[in-house]
């Protein structure tokens, strides 16, 4: 491996500087544009030694774990140009599918301290217990003592909850901790590679009730969705109801549920959806809303017209077909694979707007079909710009504008972007 001094020309994709060497890309971890940095080159990787000179946007990191946990990348970039970097990422996705002058906002900010879910990994080696993010690039696990991203209530269980673990033989070498902050407290579902007895049953309640947690689930296997012998979770400690609100409605979560990661993002995205939908609807207009999750945005677009939402996993139906029904909300809540089932144009005749929050990996199998349907507006949440880039291609061509679109941190200090954007067939 050569090391080479680099000037860094951009900030890439994934928060690395990117540096051109030999007629190629370099992505130099920690750098910022206009830096020149002497880094160790292996391949597109560099591995930075020395900084020779050092970008005036360049501020002192909040976190001690800053450089070696993988969830924060960007701590050390000044607001404003971090800022113009995210929203040039929703810029960039637009003009990709082929919306080269949409109108793009200002970057929305989400407070830190407020993200209310955290997925940790556990790990048990020579009597302690290692809580906390995978490494940067890394399979190791960072030991966190802070977390500035964090809500305070979770980051204040994590030492209990390594306390909790030294006592339990049920983890044996690996596991996770999936915590919710609730409207009702914290929420927690705990896998782990052995079987909880008796005796771990009885911690678990212990700890439930010496640290206000109404639930604590758990089921075995090392990791959620890792799929290497994992079981449904159960309710290993009830000690009261788990809700959360949206709107008037209350919503009981199943454990280890999806949520958007803080209150000001969730806010924030249902604002921009709200305020991208058509400017009248009619009194029985329709509204089909695909990846419902547990009605974040289902309860909200409840009070602008009927709502059909559709989702994937089971147990988020049953809770938003649950709270709809006892709040008297406008939603039919349907069970659908859309991976393998997407809607049919023929199904979205006569539809109002259409509103959709897929997954990381997008929604490429429906993007075509919508295109066909042309519903005259179409609300899209997405959470990854490639994948935006992608989807939005099939409605450029069919004839779509951008109409409004919103770039929202939801994930400060990562490369992580989240947008609602507005698209219309009509000139309004």
């Amino acid at each position: 491996m050569a090391s080479e001094v680099l000037e860094i020309a951009a900030m890439g994709a994934a928060g690395d500087g990117i540096a051109r060497h030999a007629g190629g890309t370099v992505f130099v971890p920690g750098a910022l544009p206009g830096e020149i940095v002497r880094a160790e080159i292996a391949g597109q990787r560099a591995k930075p030694e020395a900084w020779l000179r050092e970008s005036p946007d360049r501020i002192a990191p909040l976190c001690r774990h800053f450089g070696s946990c993988g969830g924060c990348t960007l701590q050390h970039w000044a607001a404003a140009p971090y800022a113009a970097w995210k929203r040039e990422k929703l810029v960039a996705a637009l003009a990709a599918a082929g919306f080269r002058d949409a109108p793009v906002a200002e970057l929305v900010r989400v407070p830190a301290a407020s993200r209310r879910r955290a997925d940790l990994a556990l790990r048990r080696a020579a009597g302690s217990i290692t809580l906390g993010l995978h490494a940067t690039g890394q399979g190791a696990v960072v030991d966190l003592a802070e977390c500035h991203v964090l809500d305070p209530r979770l980051v204040a269980l994590f030492e209990p909850l390594r306390a909790l673990l030294r006592r339990l033989p049920a983890l044996k070498r690996e596991g996770s901790a999936v915590l919710n902050l609730l409207d009702t407290g914290p929420d927690l579902l705990l896998r782990t590679d052995g079987v909880l007895d008796a005796a771990g049953r009885a911690l678990l309640a212990g700890f439930a009730q010496a640290h206000g947690l109404p639930r604590i689930a758990w089921a075995q296997g090392r990791a959620q969705g890792s799929g290497q012998g994992n079981r449904p979770a159960e309710n290993a400690v009830q000690l009261g109801p788990v809700a959360l609100r949206f709107g008037s409605a209350s919503v009981a979560p199943p454990p280890g549920a999806f949520l958007q990661a803080s209150p000001g993002g969730e806010a924030a995205i249902i604002a921009a959806v709200l305020a991208g939908l058509p400017p009248k609807l009619p009194a029985r207009a329709r509204i089909v809303e695909l990846h419902a999750g547990l009605g974040t945005l289902s309860f909200a677009l409840a009070t602008r017209a009927r709502v059909e939402a559709y989702e994937g996993a089971a147990e988020a139906v049953a809770a938003l077909a649950a709270a709809a029904g006892a709040s008297g909300a406008r939603i039919r809540a349907t069970r659908r694979d859309l991976d393998r089932q997407p809607l049919a144009p023929a199904e979205l005749h006569g539809v109002a707007s259409l509103v959709l929050d897929p997954p990381y990996a997008g929604a490429a199998a429906q993007m075509p079909l919508l295109a066909r349907a042309r519903p005259p507006r179409i609300l899209y949440v997405s959470c990854n710009p490639a994948a935006l880039a992608r989807d939005a291609k099939p409605l450029a061509q069919a004839g779509y504008r951008v109409v409004a679109a919103t770039p929202i941190d939801q994930f400060p200090w990562s490369a992580h972007l989240e947008a609602v954007v507005a698209f219309s067939l009509g000139t309004t």
